[in-house]
């Protein structure tokens, strides 16, 4: 595999980096989807991601990562009764690719043919949701992907287990996993069921200070020439977000949010006319995430400014006849309601 560029070293794109870090923390957000220019850095941050992640604890052998401890989440395999002990090892978090051009069988797991042929048993061959239980999957232009897998992916994320029935063969297997996706606005908008599985939206913009894009370019040139060294310089910054992450991860449980904080973000949610309530426990739980990054105990209306952008955007309701920009919009109605917060 290809040295993947150090987080560390993105320049700028405060929202994207802050979005993919709330879902490291807590996974339960729903996942990221980044939209925004090409050639922007979107694809770089998702892969870079990966060497940011502390590792996590897994049965040694099992193809679904199964962690030994929670017995509600183990496979069919770790659950057998003739395996009186499993045998653990830490692993790197999972971070897997899906290609826009795989198949349902790629995706979900398939008939083993050469292991039926040759020894006349049937054996099932685990597919990418698999390799992506208890870590990332990512998809680069999802707005371009088949819509039947689509489908597959919802039903997979919002049940997290993989149900796979097909040439005499029945596996149900965890598939417990954050989505994150990638695209660009221009080729094509998302379907709004998948729009709303997305936790956070981050949009991605092309940098218009000459000096900073001057920084992405030196940066690139430097770690493409000698990754190596370039890594090496890095090593001190990434080493640092490493250790913050896996320092919210450990806080995360104990986050409080008072009584105000969950009024505040119910009525953030009222003004703003959003469907449902899932917007409202993404952003109480992305405030939670971000107070865990900041190593605060409680939810402040300072983590509220910072997530609620990020958990609405993409379910307001889409009016042309609106004169108030979104982005503007929620702006103002998130500083109306934390300011009445703050003087009260």
């Amino acid at each position: 595999m290809p040295t993947p560029y150090p987080f560390a070293a993105i320049v700028g794109q405060h929202q994207m980096k802050l979005a993919l870090m709330l879902v490291t923390v807590d996974p339960a957000i729903g996942g990221v989807l980044i939209m925004g220019h090409r050639g922007s850095g979107k694809s770089t941050s998702v892969r870079a991601l990966a060497g940011m992640l502390p590792q996590i604890k897994a049965v040694m052998d099992c193809p679904y990562h199964c962690p030994a401890t929670n017995t509600a989440a183990l496979c069919d395999r770790c659950t057998d009764p003739q395996r009186t002990h499993l045998v653990t090892a830490q692993i790197d978090v999972p971070v897997v690719d899906l290609p826009l051009g795989a198949t349902e069988d790629r995706v979900t797991g398939t008939l083993d043919l050469e292991h039926a042929l040759s020894h006349g048993k049937k054996r099932f061959e685990p597919g990418l949701l698999a390799r992506a239980n208890r870590g990332y999957l990512y998809i680069d232009e999802v707005n371009l992907l088949d819509d039947h897998l689509v489908d597959l992916l919802l039903d997979v994320a919002a049940s997290g287990w993989n149900v796979v029935e097909r040439e005499g063969v029945s596996v149900r297997h965890p598939a417990r996993f954050a989505l994150i996706g990638s695209g660009n606005p221009e080729e094509g908008e998302l379907r709004p069921q998948m729009l709303d599985r997305f936790g956070l939206h981050a949009v991605v913009e092309t940098p218009t200070d000459p000096s900073q894009r001057a920084e992405v370019i030196r940066r690139r040139i430097a770690f493409d020439d000698n990754p190596l060294p370039f890594l090496r310089e890095w090593e001190s910054e990434t080493e640092k977000l490493r250790k913050r992450i896996a320092a919210a991860q450990k806080s995360f449980p104990g986050i409080k949010i008072s009584d105000q904080m969950l009024g505040a973000i119910a009525e953030i949610a009222t003004r703003l006319e959003l469907d449902g309530h899932r917007g409202e426990l993404v952003m109480a739980r992305a405030a939670r995430a971000n107070a865990a990054l900041e190593s605060r105990r409680s939810v402040s209306a300072h983590d509220l400014r910072n997530v609620a952008p990020l958990a609405i955007r993409h379910r307001l309701r889409k009016n042309p006849l609106e004169s108030v920009g979104q982005e503007r919009k929620i702006e103002e109605v998130v500083e109306m309601v934390l300011r009445k917060v703050e003087n009260q």
